[in-house]
C-alpha cells in the first residue's frame, strides 16, 4: 500500500516536473525567437517592408501630395511678397535686400518640399544602419541560454512537494500564454507602426 502510494507520488511528480520543464523550455525559445524577429524587423526599412505598399506610397506623394505643397507654398510666398511691397509703402520706401530673402526662403521651400520624400527616406536609411549595429548586440546580449538556465533551474524544482510544483506549474503554463500573447501584441505593434510610417512618409510634404 505504502509502495503503490510512494510510486503514485512519484509519478504525478515526474509528470508536474515534465510541463513545467516543458513550459519553461517554449517560453525561453519564444523569448529567444521574438528578440530576433523584432530586432530585424525594426530594422526594415519601408521599401524593405513592402515594397509594393511602398511604391504605391511613394507615387502617392510624388504625383498627388506634392502638387498640393506646392500649391500652397505658392500662394504663401506671393501674398508674403503682395504684402511686403505694401508694408513698403507702394515702392517708395522699398530695400532690395528683402527681394533676395524672399528669393532665398522661395528657393529653400521648393528644394525641401521637392526633396522630402528623399528626405525621409534618408532618415530611415540612417535608423536602419543604426539599428541593424545594435541588433547583433541585442540579439547576443538578451539571448537566454536554454540548456543552462533550464538545467539549472530543474535541479532546484526537482527538490519541491507536490503541492508547490502544481502551483509551479499552473504559474508556468499561465506564463507561457502570457509570452505567446505579449508577442502577438508586439507583432500587432510592429504591423501598425509600419503602416503609420506610410501615411506620415506619403503626407510628409
Amino acid at each position: 500500500m505504502f509502495g503503490l502510494w510512494e510510486n503514485l507520488t512519484e509519478w504525478i511528480k515526474e509528470l508536474l516536473l515534465g510541463v513545467i520543464q516543458n513550459n519553461l523550455e517554449n517560453m525561453f525559445a519564444d523569448v529567444n525567437e521574438k528578440v530576433g524577429t523584432i530586432a530585424t524587423e525594426v530594422g526594415t526599412t519601408p521599401q524593405g517592408w513592402n515594397s509594393d505598399v511602398f511604391n504605391m506610397v511613394q507615387s502617392l506623394s510624388e504625383n498627388v501630395i506634392v502638387p498640393i505643397a506646392g500649391l500652397v507654398i505658392t500662394f504663401v510666398l506671393c501674398y508674403e511678397l503682395i504684402t511686403m511691397i505694401t508694408d513698403r509703402n507702394n515702392l517708395h520706401d522699398l530695400d532690395t535686400w528683402i527681394f533676395f530673402k524672399w528669393i532665398f526662403k522661395a528657393f529653400i521651400a521648393i528644394m525641401i518640399v521637392s526633396n522630402t520624400w528623399d528626405i525621409v527616406m534618408a532618415t530611415f536609411d540612417v535608423a536602419q544602419h543604426m539599428v541593424n549595429q545594435a541588433s547583433g548586440v541585442i540579439s547576443s546580449e538578451a539571448s537566454i541560454d536554454i540548456s543552462s538556465n533550464i538545467e539549472s533551474m530543474m535541479l532546484g524544482i526537482e527538490e519541491m512537494e507536490i503541492a508547490a510544483l502544481l502551483g509551479l506549474m499552473l504559474e508556468t503554463t499561465i506564463a507561457r500564454f502570457a509570452m505567446n500573447a505579449i508577442s502577438i501584441l508586439i507583432t500587432v505593434i510592429l504591423y501598425g507602426r509600419m503602416i503609420e510610417i506610410y501615411l506620415v512618409s506619403s503626407v510628409a510634404p
